[in-house]
């Protein structure tokens, strides 16, 4: 059968049209491209469980640094042993830094470590790995901005508690130890805002005003969400999340969390690659980069 040119073309077009509803990804629209995002989802989560520690966890490692350096950058281990209620464990941060115009950087951080279940296999898609995804993606775009302040790149480990229920000080090791080695060197002044990444590819996302953030920090990036048209995933509700943006936060330095914990798969079996959504990588991957030159003017 001969199809004319025009009608193949229609054809084409709805095709491609059709192709990207199914997948759920809108199209960039800052230079943020969430296929890529979720490409990375899905070569994390084949990995497995990656609680640190673990060979899932160091094969991680070596995926985000392989990658951060098919990118150009110089990725660098911060490697500590952490006590925990389970003993001696071995983390490593990873850090990697696009040179700005100034030395004082901002922060843009994650975990990547995966919570330990023996009873299950979690393999965090959402809850370990999206932010480790979008971290990723956020290096390749901000790779060839020009950045008047230094970005740094921090992939925490040691984010989830080592028992089953978060208590006390068995969480957030990673962005504890990065403080603590920061206060030493004497550098804490030279940051001037972390941006937190947890959880943010639920597929159904609803991102809360976390109350322990810095209120300049929220409201900046709440505005580029209204003005982006994303107010109905960038709710005005307030919640309190403790999370690897606190250690900073008590160390006087400015901090927002984005995460959505209205997750159903949170922490289960079910939070695999079908439950996280490039639709929602790309909302705050589109949200962030536009809220990043009002914080960068704000701390100037």
């Amino acid at each position: 059968m001969q199809v004319s040119r025009h009608v193949t073309a229609f054809v084409a077009a709805l095709l491609l049209l059709a192709a990207c509803g199914a997948s759920g990804a809108a199209a960039p629209s800052s230079g943020f491209d969430s296929s890529r995002a979720f490409e990375h989802i899905r070569q994390l989560v084949a990995l497995g469980p990656r609680p640190s520690g673990s060979p899932g966890n160091e094969q991680a490692r070596a995926y985000i640094e392989r990658e951060l350096k098919a990118l150009g950058l110089t990725p660098e281990e911060q490697a500590f042993e952490a006590e925990t209620p389970l003993g001696p464990v071995h983390m490593v941060n990873v850090i990697a830094r696009i040179q700005g115009q100034r030395a004082d950087r901002l922060l843009l951080t994650g975990h990547f470590d995966t919570k330990l279940f023996r009873e299950f296999r979690f393999v965090g898609a959402n809850d370990g790995g999206s932010s480790a995804a979008m971290l990723l993606e956020l290096a390749r775009v901000l790779k060839g901005r020009a950045n008047p302040f230094t970005i740094e790149l921090v992939f925490f480990d040691g984010e989830e508690a080592t028992l089953p229920q978060w208590q006390g000080s068995d969480n957030t090791y990673g962005s504890r130890h990065y403080v603590e080695v920061a206060r030493k060197a004497g550098s804490l002044a030279g940051i001037k805002a972390m941006i937190l990444l947890d959880m943010v590819g639920d597929r159904s996302l609803d991102i809360r005003r976390e109350t322990l953030s810095t209120p300049w920090l929220t409201d900046l990036i709440w505005a580029s969400a209204r003005k982006l048209g994303h107010a109905d995933v960038f709710l005005d509700h307030q919640f309190e999340v403790e999370d690897d943006h606190k250690a900073f936060l008590n160390a006087g330095v400015a901090a927002v969390d984005i995460i959505d914990l209205d997750y159903e798969a949170w922490h289960t079996v079910n939070d695999t690659l079908d439950a996280v959504s490039a639709r929602s990588l790309q909302i705050v991957g589109d949200v962030l980069l536009d809220a990043l030159p009002k914080i960068e003017a704000r701390v100037k």
